[in-house]
């Protein structure tokens, strides 16, 4: 069964259409691949999902339901989660701190009770800084947990806007190009380290990313795009193959090339 499906998706920012009648689903479990030139309109689908853009036409289901025109934050609550191809962190912030508050975005407690700081309270964040401690631990950033988060070298705060992403607990992780700026010795790290979080979080994973070593280790099925249109739909093996995409995207020598 298709956790996430999309029919018919449009968008269209006045006389411009950055998507149009986009049309996909991915089976609980897999990891999908979301590919084509830049402007393609790949972030755009994200933000469709996320409900940072409504949608001109079509539909969207998550899990059988309807979830085309809810806010971001119910879309959080309903297990969707995501990065960003720009890193949006709490800069001034601890490592710790930027995931304990995604971990404690729904403790049950009021203003009072926190002001008061009651037994109750304190045994909360005392969970609170638990699992943030083991999210943490999933991207091996334990040892960076008292630092700012804007004195992490860049990869590193990939990895730990991919661990505030966790720490949400989604069923549906999207990234938006995780291995931008990597080298291929890093890009290959991260993609082991991707493989590693989806099978030990239970995660569906729909990835964006122009790294296609990354993209071919990782996805099993791959998506696509061309200026805001399908171009091709499959597995590694019959995009790599496919011509529209060579000339639209990987290029003439990409498998000549050996990649």
């Amino acid at each position: 069964m298709d956790i996430l499906r999309l029919e018919a998706v449009t968008k269209r920012f006045g006389g411009i259409v950055a998507c149009k009648d986009i049309s996909f689903g991915i089976p609980e479990g897999r990891i999908m691949g979301l590919i084509g030139p830049n402007g393609a309109g790949k972030t755009t689908i994200f933000n469709l999902i996320t409900g940072v853009y409504s949608l001109t036409a079509g539909r969207i289901y998550f899990r059988g339901a309807d979830i085309t025109r809810l806010r971001p934050d119910e879309l959080v609550a309903l297990g969707i989660a995501r990065t960003f191809q720009n890193i949006r962190l709490f800069r001034n912030l601890t490592v710790l701190d930027n995931v304990r508050i995604a971990v404690d975005r729904n403790l049950p407690y009021s203003f009072g009770a926190a002001l008061a700081r009651l037994p109750s309270v304190l045994s909360k964040e005392r969970a609170v800084y638990r699992q943030a401690t083991e999210y943490l631990a999933a991207l091996g950033l334990s040892g960076r947990a008292g630092d700012r988060a804007d004195s992490l070298p860049y990869g590193l705060q990939r990895k730990l806007e991919i661990a505030r992403a966790l720490a949400l607990k989604p069923k549906l992780l999207l990234l938006d190009e995780p291995a931008a700026g990597m080298n291929p010795e890093e890009s290959a790290e991260l993609a082991r380290l991707i493989r590693r979080i989806h099978g030990e979080f239970g995660l569906t994973t729909l990835l964006i990313e122009h790294h296609m070593d990354v993209v071919m280790e990782l996805c099993e099925q791959i998506y696509v795009l061309n200026f805001g249109v399908k171009l091709a739909e499959g597995d590694a093996e019959t995009v790599q193959g496919n011509p529209d995409v060579l000339r639209a995207y990987l290029g003439e020598g990409y498998k000549r090339a050996g990649n």
